[in-house]
């Protein structure tokens, strides 16, 4: 979540909060300019937890980095898993099979062609030709509305269908015979334009093959009071309804919207949305939705194989935000929020669903163990994570140096959240709480993040000056003295670097803080409610993901993590400090840069493969940040040497060409990110952007990131306690009589896995590990399995 700072200075814009003057629009919109330019700034920097300086410390060296992109190109040479691909949907029969069947299809209603446009399982809307809906007595409305929805239940050869417990009769009749026809008007919704089948597994237990993106917020509508963000993910009656404006944008003409207008840099837009969209979605609209089920739909069908949804909240800005959904939304409450976003997740499930044919028929599967992932997967579908990026997570904010929960508060919610399906967390997100000292933000934006932080706890951030000598990687630099003569700050320089805060807040009757020079690192490192907090994920399993700490906290979280020997571990998203990323590969974690522009997130890719560790499995993905407020990849430009060229081929062989949503078309060369739907081209970008600066790197980066979600499920893996490999782990070989009384028939692949560890090739119905004799260090053998995933054998080879 970028920048959450901005909606403080919203707030006074909107006058909607107490404590806060109105200034003057000019200030106010100067002020956002500057707090853009520093969002902007970041995005394609390596690490957004703090500025490169001396003081960060990468421990590599140059025959460090060079050894791990040896390695990174033998792991590119390894045999690829086969692939074969799957249906999107299930064949559509001439008569309905089931009352879920109907879905997006065009089936005669008694002698009339009606469009079955489902909303919710086993309901419709019926759309006739004339773009009308029935009502009761087949008569017909011009929009849908409470009316309009009919639950379909199947009897014999026949449908009924009701509304409401009132039965459908047209001409006498309350039964009819569903049959294929054609003459149907389409309901309106966004298309996918991506042609051929997904591709899948060839069993279901093999290396997986697609793209992850360990960081977006899908849910993000619920957040801020749930009236920050304009639109859905989904909404029962499609697209026309789920993406629309916030109504403070739509009644002022798009003049309202002050949140969108610091955020973006424009001082008004296009309220629009479907089908014209003409100033939203877009790469710098960031409180516009930008994962709408469709668009997510697209990014799966073009190679996308894991998503991770962060569940986020900030109690404080939504406090500070004047508007509100209703009442349940002004507790401001980040738990509650956190579990209404779950059953979110749940309900788009089943929607999606709904829109596939019926129960787990949709490409959208939440899945809670790296193995029902790679089920999943390996099915053609994609696997959603379940994780929280919080800055207050389980109520554990801090008071004046004094926590507000205790150790039974984190356990018992661990617990809940665990069975709610959560696995993926971050302890800290904005501000200093009880478990952890945060980053911070840097210039203008945090000037006004330390403020609010001083409205969450009582304080400021405690902010001290670095030394370079002392090798520790620095947090965010805040706007600093001239030098440490120890002279006051003048008057006119306190306007200049505090003023954005001292003149909006007439609550903060405190000095504002006046640090030293540059580089700055927060004192509030990880505190012992932190510590406890690491020790219950890892016991629980669930992936800890150090972004957002600050950098003192994160070093000791990973000296935590090196101790417990957990691989749990992933950096969603560039929120983490270069001397931490290559900590975070020798622990077996996971790391998915920020996204940002193509060209930004190729150098970062070149670096990471530098950190890369000999012992684990190698691939890499992205954190969108979508929703989060984070801005999205810009567009290259269509007039570049090597731009995108539409159709192309995409992971599995699919044919992506130019996306159309109502009457909009994107092209990635002159659109950028604009929604989730264009991650594959901007993906394809990627192999552009690689190959002119070097010949061929364009199939590298491809791979490694077609490696991606293997690399993640492998790293999940090993925080359920499997073993890392034995072929790349030659301490953890076991005997070959060993590993013969270990693996026996019968055995699952779960089971094997926990006796043996991670196999070092999962190829079809085989997993391959090395073992070990007296006289020879490195035997492979062989684990051969039935269609069921069931050990049939196991030898050397």
């Amino acid at each position: 979540m970028a920048t959450a700072a901005l909606l403080v200075t919203t707030a006074i814009a909107l006058g909607g909060a107490a404590g806060v003057r109105e200034g003057s629009l000019s200030g106010r919109y100067a002020y956002a300019q500057n707090a853009l330019s520093a969002v902007r700034a970041d995005k394609n920097a390596l690490s957004r937890a703090g500025d490169l300086g001396t003081s960060t410390k990468d421990p590599t060296t140059a025959a460090d980095r060079a050894a791990a992109a040896s390695y990174v190109e033998r792991e590119r040479r390894l045999a690829d898993p086969k692939l074969t691909s799957v249906r999107v949907t299930q064949p559509r029969a001439a008569r309905p099979q089931d009352r879920y069947a109907m879905a997006g299809g065009c089936y005669s209603l008694a002698g009339t062609p009606i469009f079955f446009k489902p909303t919710d399982l086993g309901d419709y809307l019926l759309y006739d030709a004339a773009r009308k809906f029935v009502i009761a007595d087949g008569k017909r409305a011009s929009a849908p509305g409470r009316t309009t929805v009919w639950t379909a239940r199947k009897s014999g050869n026949r449908f009924t269908f009701t509304n409401n417990g009132s039965p459908l009769t047209i001409g006498g009749a309350s039964a009819f015979a569903l049959t294929r026809t054609t003459g149907c008007a389409a309901y309106p919704e966004s298309q996918i334009d991506v042609s051929g089948r997904p591709h899948a597994g060839v069993t279901p237990y093999q290396e997986v093959r697609g793209y992850v993106d360990a960081h977006t917020h899908g849910m993000a509508f619920e957040f801020l009071g749930g009236a920050a963000h304009c639109g859905k993910p989904w909404a029962a009656y499609g697209a026309p309804y789920a993406l629309v404006d916030c109504p403070d944008h739509t009644a002022t003409g798009g003049y309202g919207g002050v949140l969108e207008s610091m955020l973006s840099g424009q001082p008004n837009h296009d309220p629009v949305g479907w089908p014209t969209f003409k100033d939203w979605p877009a790469p710098e609209s960031l409180t516009h939705e930008g994962t709408y089920y469709r668009w997510l739909e697209r990014a799966w069908r073009g190679g996308q194989r894991i998503f991770v949804n962060l569940l986020v909240e900030n109690n404080k800005l939504c406090q500070v935000y004047p508007l509100k959904k209703g009442l349940e939304y002004a507790k401001c409450d980040d738990m509650e929020s956190v579990r209404r976003q779950a059953q979110d997740m749940r309900e788009m499930q089943d929607y999606i669903d709904a829109q596939s044919g019926g129960p787990g028929k949709g490409f959208y599967r939440i899945v809670t163990s790296p193995y029902q992932a790679r089920k999943v997967i390996n099915a053609g579908k994609l696997a959603v994570v379940t994780g929280m990026e919080t800055s207050v997570p389980f109520g554990c904010t801090v008071k004046l140096d004094i926590p507000q929960c205790d150790i039974g508060d984190i356990d018992t919610q661990l617990d809940q959240l665990k069975r709610l399906g959560l696995r993926q967390v971050e302890l800290v997100n904005k501000f200093d709480n009880a478990l952890s000292g945060v980053a911070g933000d840097n210039g203008a934006v945090g000037t006004a993040v330390n403020a609010a932080n001083f409205l969450e706890t009582g304080s400021f951030w405690d902010m001290r000056h670095c030394e370079p000598a002392d090798g520790e990687s620095h947090d965010r630099d805040q706007v600093a003295l001239p030098s440490t003569s120890g002279q006051e700050i003048s008057a006119q320089q306190q306007d200049a670097l505090f003023g954005a805060v001292g003149q909006l807040f007439d609550t903060l009757h405190t000095a504002l803080p006046l640090y030293g020079p540059a580089h700055h690192c927060n004192s509030r490192g990880l505190t012992t409610l932190g510590e406890h907090t690491i020790a219950g994920l890892a016991k629980r399993h669930l992936i800890f993901d150090p972004d957002h700490m600050s950098a003192k906290a994160r070093a000791s979280a990973l000296d935590q993590i090196d101790d417990l020997g957990y691989h749990g571990v992933v950096s969603s998203h560039s929120w983490s400090t270069p001397d931490s990323y290559p900590r975070i590969y020798r622990e077996g974690g996971f790391i998915t840069p920020y996204a940002g522009d193509s060209t930004g997130f190729v150098e970062k890719w070149r670096t990471h493969i530098g950190w890369a560790d000999k012992r684990y499995y190698w691939g890499i993905g992205y954190g969108a940040d979508m929703n989060g407020l984070g801005a999205q990849g810009d567009p290259r430009g269509t007039d570049v040497a090597n731009p995108v060229t539409y159709p192309f081929k995409g992971l599995g062989g699919v044919t992506v060409d130019k996306q159309h949503a109502g009457e909009r078309v994107y092209d990635i060369n002159a659109d950028g990110v604009a929604q989730y739907g264009l991650y594959p081209d901007w993906i394809q970008d990627l192999t552009k952007v690689a190959d002119t600066q070097k010949r061929g790197d364009g199939a590298k980066i491809e791979d490694d990131m077609a490696r991606g979600a293997e690399a993640y499920l492998q790293m999940w893996e090993r925080a359920e306690g499997v073993a890392p490999d034995s072929c790349r782990n030659p301490g953890l070989r076991k005997r070959v009589a060993q590993v013969s009384r270990l693996v026996r028939r019968g055995m699952t692949t779960t089971a094997v896995m926990k006796a043996v560890g991670q196999p070092y090739t999962r190829l079809g119905s085989t997993y391959g590990f090395c073992a070990r004799t007296s006289t020879d260090p490195k035997v492979m053998m062989k684990a051969t399995f039935s269609k069921a995933g069931r050990v049939t054998g196991v030898r050397r080879t």
